[in-house]
């Protein structure tokens, strides 16, 4: 009974990782990496996903060496001082109001695919957010069970969607490569490697037991790798790059061109509850998080009328912002990534290590990356390369 309760946690663990990193950044991948062509996008997939493993351990050696329930706040507070847990709750909230947006946007436009124009994206918006919200507000234990029931659906439809799409793959499009633009998808590969948010609850769900958490981390990305480089080549294999080139200027995600560009109905519907499935995990899951970050950064209690207050506060501004722009997908994403999951998934975890190793001298009994300095500075410089591809892809090209 121990071993299989032991086990069941680290799988729960390991399907929580992997359902909040796969979702709606997958559905965006293909149409970000599109331009650059089939092996480029391979390229930057293991790079960006190497990067994510490094800075998700260095999170979790920080997570130990903090009290029971402390966030990311809390972390950024001890270890930067106040201007560094400042930058945190900004660029925390701006992450979250910019991924929510991108969940409820995406899944307006796929419900309403799905019930064939029936109901109008508006109004699947607003009865994804009211259907799912109780889930989270009743926490860890009933979104770990609902995403186990997800992440059946996800498995189910990818594998019955790779099944039907495989043989309309056309190898010759494979062949197309446009190295100089394989960097400008980075901020859309960081949202969509980023699952470090869930780590401070994975500590406390599997009571602070570092090492059930490392392999939950390093089996919870290892799924996503997988799942992607096969997505990106059906999707690459299947879609022209100007079809992904037209949906990126529509804001579109990269089922839907699948509906004009294949001749393949069966591909597209299948195509349509895989991206339903994805999308639900995933948001869940960065509900989960960020209402344990709330309530760590506003010192609020999780109970009663006050928990209800922070779930409104989590749910209600994503979703008015996201019925003003239905058609904001690609352009929150980009956001999301290039600017507060780089800082604070990417900079933020060595920066923290970097300070609690060698200024706090903290014990390095549970140090969970070696390479030392070195290692922290090239993981910091990577961050600042990405922060000016977002700047570019803003304001230059």
């Amino acid at each position: 009974m121990h071993v299989f309760h032991s086990f069941g946690h680290v799988l729960g663990g390991t399907l929580l990782i992997a359902g909040t990193t796969i979702g709606v950044g997958m559905l965006a991948l293909p149409v970000a990496t599109g331009p650059a062509g089939f092996f480029p996008s391979v390229l930057i997939y293991l790079l960006c996903w190497c990067f994510m493993l490094c800075t998700g351990l260095l999170l979790l050696e920080v997570c130990s060496w903090m009290p029971k329930d402390a966030n990311l706040i809390t972390m950024a507070d001890r270890l930067l001082g106040p201007v560094g847990r400042n930058i945190c709750w900004a660029l925390y909230l701006f992450l979250f109001i910019t991924v929510m947006i991108a969940h409820v946007a995406g899944t307006g436009t796929i419900v309403a695919e799905i019930t064939g124009g029936a109901m109008p994206p508006w109004l699947a918006m607003v009865l994804y957010v009211v259907l799912l919200s109780p889930v989270v507000y009743l926490g860890a234990r009933s979104v770990d069970r609902l995403n186990l029931f997800l992440m059946v659906g996800v498995l189910v439809t990818y594998i019955v969607f790779i099944t039907v799409s495989y043989k309309h793959v056309d190898y010759d499009l494979l062949q197309f490569a446009n190295w100089s633009k394989s960097w400008i998808a980075l901020p859309v590969l960081f949202t969509s490697f980023t699952y470090q948010l869930i780590i401070p609850t994975l500590m406390t769900y599997m009571d602070r037991n570092v090492k059930k958490v490392r392999l939950a981390i390093v089996l919870g990305t290892s799924i996503p790798l997988v799942v992607y480089l096969i997505w990106e080549f059906i999707i690459l294999g299947v879609v022209p790059v100007e079809g992904l080139v037209q949906a990126g200027l529509a804001g579109d995600n990269a089922v839907m061109p699948l509906k004009q560009l294949v001749g393949s109905s069966l591909l597209f519907e299948v195509g349509k509850y895989f991206a339903f499935f994805t999308l639900t995990t995933s948001y869940i899951g960065l509900a989960l998080a960020f209402l344990d970050f709330l309530a760590d950064g506003l010192k609020v209690k999780k109970k009663g009328i006050r928990k209800v207050g922070l779930c409104l506060l989590m749910f209600v501004p994503p979703t008015l912002i996201s019925l003003i722009y239905p058609d904001i997908f690609i352009k929150a994403l980009g956001y999301a990534g290039g600017i507060s999951c780089a800082i604070l998934f990417g900079f933020f975890p060595p920066a923290m290590v970097w300070v609690g190793r060698y200024m706090k001298r903290y014990s390095l009994e549970g140090q969970q990356l070696r390479g030392g300095k070195p290692l922290l500075l090239v993981l910091c410089l990577f961050v600042l390369f990405e922060l000016g591809v977002q700047v570019f892809d803003t304001f230059l090209r």
